[in-house]
């Protein structure tokens, strides 16, 4: 056997190295080289998609705040602009109810709000719009019980059983109940928002938020936060102005009106 003649069974320097390529380029290279990159292109991907959602809420919010500036006053705050904003209706929005039909907690206050606007005379009117759509679950029905055990005349409630979200309750606020000035009426890290959308659909609006749930401060932070991408869609809402259910055409917020009138002279 000369020195140039490779021993059997040991493979060539040149045929080691060949191999060392081959296993790197096999088959079962992406198990351990690919897959680094795949998930860093994810990672990538996963990135700009948040960031384009933070710009778009960023900008939503923007908007939201712009059009109900100085539209928005904290229930029990003096505003320090001499008289109070008066309207002839309070728009009360829908949240939550329980098992037991009772109003949940932000919902309560809400309606507090609501009766103290009327009680005070600073509405005529209350409408209360919430969430009829499942059976078992009806949010008006609870709201105006409520109103009624703290003293509010079952004449002066108007329910509005299809105010499926915000923007439902606005369109159908002008539209379906005749709407033209109101006051707002839900938590005040929703009132920009809400007050924004009524504004855009036609109703002149001044929102009186409630501020108890501060108190919960982790239940008011992750609201506040779902506000963001809530901002979108109502974005969307007012640009494509969606119709929502609608139905003819109502008179018993006008009712409610000059049934407080007459009865406070």
């Amino acid at each position: 056997m000369t020195e140039e003649e490779p021993r059997l069974g040991v493979p060539h320097a040149g045929n080691a190295a060949e191999l060392k390529d081959d296993e790197v380029n096999s088959p079962q290279g992406p198990d351990t080289a690919g897959r680094p990159g795949v998930l860093r292109r994810l990672l990538r991907f996963s990135l700009a998609a948040m960031g384009v959602v933070t710009l778009l809420a960023a900008g939503a919010s923007i908007w939201a705040w712009t059009v109900s500036a100085g539209h928005i006053e904290v229930a029990g705050e003096d505003s320090g602009d001499g008289e109070a904003v008066r309207a002839p209706v309070a728009i009360v929005l829908g949240a939550a109810v329980h098992a037991d039909g009772q109003p949940s907690p932000w919902l309560a206050h809400r309606l507090d709000v609501a009766a103290d606007l009327y009680t005070s005379g600073r509405v005529e009117a209350i409408l209360v719009s919430g969430d009829n759509r499942r059976a078992g679950y009806d949010e008006p029905t609870v709201m105006r019980r409520y109103l009624l055990s703290q003293g509010i005349p079952d004449q002066a409630v108007a329910v509005d059983y299809a105010g499926f979200d915000t923007y439902d309750t606005c369109v159908r606020a002008r539209r379906v109940f005749g709407i033209e000035r109101a006051l707002l009426v839900t938590q005040d890290f929703h009132e920009p928002r809400a007050v924004a959308i009524c504004r855009s659909v036609g109703v002149d609006v001044d929102g009186v938020g409630d501020s108890r749930a501060r108190s919960d401060r982790i239940g008011w932070m992750v609201s506040w936060m779902r506000e963001r991408p809530a901002a979108i869609k109502a974005v969307i809402d007012v640009v494509a102005r969606r119709d929502p259910t609608l139905g003819r055409r109502e008179t018993s917020v006008a009712e409610a009106i000059v049934w407080t009138r007459e009865h406070r002279r």
